[in-house]
C-alpha cells in the first residue's frame, strides 16, 4: 500500500468523522422553526375534489403542535376526523385518508403543491382513477357588525314543493302530508331555490323513531336532526353542528313530537335554540360538514333538508329572515 494512498484514506476518514460530529452536534429544528417552515400550509382550507362524475366538497385543517404536524379532514361525507399522516416538504404536502373512511380498497393519498395562494394536486380515487383536487384558504367570514334584518320569507307554503328542488330526480321522493314536508328515507336532499348569506331561520320538525335528517345552513353546515344516534358522540346528536359543535346542554330525544329550531347564522357564528333553549351560543363553525353542496364558504347558499338518511322526518313552518 502506497504512502499516498494511506494519507488519502486518513484524510477521507478525518473528513467523514468531522461531518459525523457536525451532524450530531447540529441542533434539531425548534417547534417555532418547524412552524415557520410549514407556515404556508398551516390553517384551514376549503377543498374541491374533481371526480369523473361530479365535484365533491371537502375541508382540511393543518396545525403545528410543538414538533408534531397534525391534520383534521372532512371528506365527501361524515364528520371532521384526525388524519393518520400529514407531511410537508417545502412547497409540497402529503396527507392520507384511511380506506375505511373512504369506502375504498386503498388509502387515499393526497399529494399537493402550493401554487401562489392555492394548492393543486392529485389523489388516487376510490374508483381506481386519479382525481384532481384544489384547495383555497377558508374565509374568516368576520362580519364586524350586526346585520340589519329584512322582511321574513316563508320558504314552504304547506301545500307542495314550490320553491324547492331535489338534489336528483327519481324515487323515493319527498312528499307533503298534513301541511309538512316529509323525508323519503334514503332518497334525495331537498334544496331551497333561494340562497342566503346571514339569516335567522325558524323551522319545526318531527322525527319518527330511529330516523335521521339535518338542516344544512347555506347548504354547507349541517344542524343535526335525529333519533338514531344515541350510541354516537354528542356532536352527532340533535342540536349539534355535525361533527364539530356539541349541543350544550344536550336535550332529551323526543320522537313523534313536534319541536322547533330557531337559528341565527352570521358569518361563521351560529346560535341555536331548540324548543326555546339555547344549545349553541354564538359558536364559531370551523368548516363545512360532510354532505355539503360545495365548499365555497364565502358565497350565499340555500337551506337544504337532508333526505338521504334512514327513516322519516317531517318539517313545517319554515320561515327565514335574511340579513343585510
Amino acid at each position: 500500500m502506497s504512502k499516498k494512498f494511506v494519507l488519502a484514506a486518513a484524510i477521507g476518514l478525518a473528513f467523514l468523522s468531522t461531518c459525523a460530529v457536525a451532524s450530531a452536534q447540529a441542533p434539531a429544528k425548534t417547534p417555532s422553526a418547524l412552524a415557520a417552515a410549514n407556515e404556508p400550509f398551516l390553517g384551514v382550507w376549503d377543498l374541491t375534489l374533481q371526480a369523473p362524475d361530479r365535484e365533491y366538497p371537502s375541508w382540511l385543517e393543518v396545525d403545528q403542535k410543538g414538533s408534531n404536524l397534525t391534520a383534521q379532514f372532512v371528506g365527501r361525507w361524515g364528520n371532521a376526523r384526525p388524519l393518520p399522516k400529514v407531511a410537508i416538504d417545502k412547497m409540497h404536502i402529503t396527507f392520507v385518508s384511511p380506506k375505511e373512511e373512504e369506502d375504498s380498497k386503498a388509502d387515499l393519498v393526497f399529494e399537493g403543491t402550493l401554487l401562489g395562494k392555492a394548492i393543486a394536486g392529485t389523489v388516487n380515487g376510490p374508483d381506481g382513477k386519479t382525481w384532481k383536487w384544489t384547495a383555497v384558504r377558508a374565509p374568516k367570514l368576520d362580519r364586524g357588525r350586526t346585520p340589519v334584518w329584512a322582511k321574513p320569507i316563508t320558504l314552504f307554503n304547506g301545500k307542495d314543493l314550490t320553491g324547492w328542488h331535489p338534489s336528483k330526480p327519481g324515487a323515493p321522493e319527498w312528499t307533503v302530508k298534513d301541511g309538512a314536508l316529509v323525508t323519503p328515507g334514503n332518497g334525495p336532499e331537498l334544496i331551497s331555490d333561494l340562497k342566503f348569506q346571514d339569516f335567522k331561520l325558524h323551522i319545526e320538525f318531527k322525527c319518527d323513531k330511529e330516523s335521521n335528517s339535518g338542516v344544512y345552513l347555506r347548504g354547507r353546515y349541517e344542524l343535526q336532526v335525529e333519533t338514531d344516534s344515541v350510541g354516537e358522540g354528542p356532536t352527532h346528536h340533535t342540536g349539534a353542528i355535525y361533527g364539530f359543535l356539541a349541543p350544550t346542554p344536550e336535550q332529551p330525544r323526543t320522537p313523534d313530537v313536534w319541536q322547533t329550531y330557531d337559528i341565527t347564522l352570521v358569518g361563521r357564528r351560529v346560535t341555536v335554540l331548540l324548543n326555546g333553549k339555547t344549545v349553541e351560543d354564538n359558536k364559531e363553525i370551523p368548516g363545512i360538514t360532510g354532505g355539503a353542496l360545495n365548499s365555497n364558504e364565502g358565497q350565499p347558499g340555500p337551506i337544504y333538508l337532508q333526505g338521504s338518511e334512514k327513516g322519516h322526518v317531517a318539517f313545517r313552518n319554515i320561515v327565514i329572515t335574511p340579513g343585510t
